[in-house]
């Protein structure tokens, strides 16, 4: 790893180092007490990248996602939530996993227009699609560029189904066509939390809503009809897995219709980032939060294994999971999501209907 020897903490980001980059042959290092590596240690301003892809959605095999279909209108996220699986991908792209994949955010301008083109191909058949997938498609940058709500208008004109997950209160921006795919039940949404202590949030996820913004995003979306449930993700034992119960608790209160929750695992360079985080963060507990993290995962802190690698395994994981099943219980009852339709889809956005 390539550790930056900065004594100040990087605040307003996650990553607090840039990991090497895998496929990379060169690999950036701090050698220069004078002064050279400056530019490279300083926590820099967030880049926007331009990509023009020919596709939007991406199709998942793995067993462990409901979602057949994902998109992804941005690559990165300035949101900067230090465990974010997600960090990995942008690898692919040439950048570390670390503070590029907080700076270097690759925005698709042109997803809505690819999205209408991938919707009016004869061999399409619907599938609900995750928005998103990867990463947060209400981050800090949507303000500004609008993609995801160009993308909801496409959904909304070919009566597609979605399913949402963010933990940004942009989404209420939206409600307008959020309220229309709602009325046709045609979106789900799912707002992602996992701790109300508001100096974890700072440290763990820095450039995020607090908590009680988005307990408010949840009351809104259902006060507007919309079917909300909340994502206590990733929990992680020794931070927030005491705070399930609370969690669940205060989002049922404002109007969740249900919850959902995964155990955080560390693959590749995320075990650096989140190993280099916590001993920053919170020296004095360090090891025993990455002792609680392995024993879920058969002594590791990566996991990569179906059916076990989001839930965990053994006395801890195990243990999480007989406490989100009682404060569900305990707190949504029989609450419930209603099924997306699929049976609305409109190809050609509705113009042939208009024919006739």
């Amino acid at each position: 790893m390539d550790t930056i020897q900065n004594p100040e903490y990087f605040k307003g980001r996650g990553a607090q180092v840039n990991t090497h980059n895998k496929f990379a042959a060169q690999r950036y290092v701090a050698e220069h007490i004078e002064g050279l590596d400056e530019e490279f240690l300083e926590n820099s301003n967030t880049q926007l990248i331009e990509e023009n892809p020919k596709k939007i959605i991406s199709v998942n095999d793995s067993p462990d996602l409901r979602m057949g279909y994902s998109m992804n209108p941005y690559q990165g996220c300035e949101h900067g939530c230090i465990y974010c699986y997600a960090r990995n991908a942008h690898e692919y792209w040439g950048y570390s996993a670390g503070l590029d994949f907080e700076r270097k955010i690759i925005v698709k301008r042109n997803a809505a227009t690819v999205l209408e083109r991938q919707f009016n191909a004869r061999s399409y058949k619907p599938q609900p699609i995750m928005l998103s997938g990867n990463t947060d498609c209400y981050q800090p940058v949507e303000r500004k560029l609008g993609i995801t709500r160009a993308i909801l208008q496409v959904l909304l004109r070919y009566r597609h189904p979605v399913s949402i997950i963010s933990k940004n209160n942009l989404i209420l921006r939206d409600l307008d066509i959020l309220s229309q795919l709602a009325g046709l039940g045609l979106v789900h949404v799912a707002i992602s939390l996992n701790s109300l202590d508001e100096s974890l949030r700072q440290k763990m996820e820095p450039r995020t809503v607090t908590a009680k913004g988005r307990l408010n995003v949840i009351q809104r979306l259902s006060d507007a009809g919309i079917p909300v449930m909340v994502m206590c993700a990733p929990i992680i034992p020794g931070l927030n897995s005491n705070e399930v119960p609370q969690v669940i608790e205060a989002a049922a209160h404002h109007g969740a219709s249900g919850a959902g929750y995964t155990i955080v695992r560390l693959n590749g360079a995320i075990g650096e980032l989140f190993t280099d985080w916590v001993h920053k963060a919170y020296p004095d507990r360090a090891e025993k939060v990455l002792h609680g993290i392995a024993a879920c995962h058969g002594g590791k802190l990566n996991d990569s294994r179906w059916g076990t690698r989001m839930k965990g395994e053994g006395h801890e994981a195990e243990s999480i999971r007989q406490l989100f099943k009682l404060s569900v219980r305990q707190y949504l009852g029989d609450r419930s999501l209603p099924q997306l339709r699929l049976d609305l889809f409109a190809p050609k956005g509705g113009k042939q209907l208009d024919l006739f």
